[in-house]
């Protein structure tokens, strides 16, 4: 069974940084693409970060690029979201999961964690 438990959110105040991690389980890391998801109040769920499977890849939100780095490593299971610049609007829960694609396709991969808040606000 595919778990997934997201850490290291907090309060923040605009231009600082967080580091986000992501701990899997329960499914052959190493063999899949993962993401990085965040959801603000009111709004969807949206993908903010991808890296391939061997982590060699990866592509951003274009409101996160140059501010956020997306890594893996496949030794330990886990997975990181290196977010700085921070902004207020940047506010949200976050998340790790398989990339939409994946999840649409791989049932395994429907669940969430429990999500990660980031807050950022003076």
């Amino acid at each position: 069974q595919v778990q997934l438990v997201e850490s290291g959110g907090g309060l923040v105040q605009p231009g600082g940084s967080l580091r986000l991690s992501c701990a899997a389980s329960g499914f052959t890391f190493s063999s899949w693409a993962m993401s990085w998801y965040r959801q603000a109040p009111g709004k969807e769920r949206e993908s903010v970060a991808t890296i391939s499977s061997g982590g060699r890849v990866t592509n951003y939100l274009d409101s996160v690029k140059g501010r956020f780095t997306i890594s893996r490593d496949n030794a330990k299971n886990t997975m990181a979201l290196q977010m700085n610049s921070l902004k207020p609007e940047d506010t949200a829960v976050y998340y790790c999961n398989a990339p939409p694609r994946t999840r649409a396709t791989h049932p395994d991969f429907g669940s969430w964690g429990q999500g990660t808040q980031v807050t950022v606000s003076s």
